[in-house]
């Protein structure tokens, strides 16, 4: 009787010991996912809302999406607040740094000329007077904010809202 007993709490506590490892390991993992995909979902929306007010010609909201998008791209970047894989990180301090560029011009048009010269980003427009003059820093920064969201959802990022773009064809369905 007093084996069974022993095996009994021997099993419960062996039992007790795994669930409660396999709770912490899962409570690890699961941290830095949900807290990298909210992220991602609010680097989504400021993404959406710096693509209407830049090619709605709103400077104000332009500079604003901008104040509130960059600090998370810094906190991207430096790699203490999220686990995200390194190249990821280093789309964020790109993004992060064409972020701050852009807002530095906008504050002060003058600093235009000083500006990084970028190359035009093909499939998107440009962008209308008076934010013309931060273009292809804007043009940039969203298409950098774009990849970098693959990175955190992991796939499956939806399109810029960029009016007048046409969206993509649909392929041929093979023996239709």
């Amino acid at each position: 009787m007093k084996g069974k007993f022993a095996r009994i709490i021997a099993v419960a506590v062996a039992g007790s010991v795994l669930a409660m490892t396999g709770a912490g390991v899962a409570s690890a993992e699961g941290k830095g996912t949900s807290s990298t995909e909210a992220v991602g979902q609010q680097v989504l929306q400021l993404r959406d809302q710096l693509t209407r007010s830049a090619y709605g010609a709103d400077v104000a909201g332009t500079e604003r999406s901008l104040g509130q998008l960059s600090p998370v791209l810094g906190d991207l970047a430096a790699g203490q607040k999220y686990s995200i894989q390194a190249d990821t990180q280093r789309q964020a301090a790109d993004a992060h740094s064409v972020s701050t560029e852009t807002s530095r011009v906008l504050a002060d048009p003058s600093q235009a000329q000083t500006a990084r010269q970028l190359p035009s980003v093909p499939n998107l427009p440009d962008l209308p007077p008076p934010l013309n003059i931060v273009s292809n820093l804007l043009k940039s920064l969203l298409s950098l904010v774009t990849g970098l969201l693959g990175g955190l959802l992991g796939g499956g990022v939806p399109a810029l809202p960029v009016p007048g773009v046409p969206s993509l064809p649909t392929p041929p369905v093979p023996g239709a």
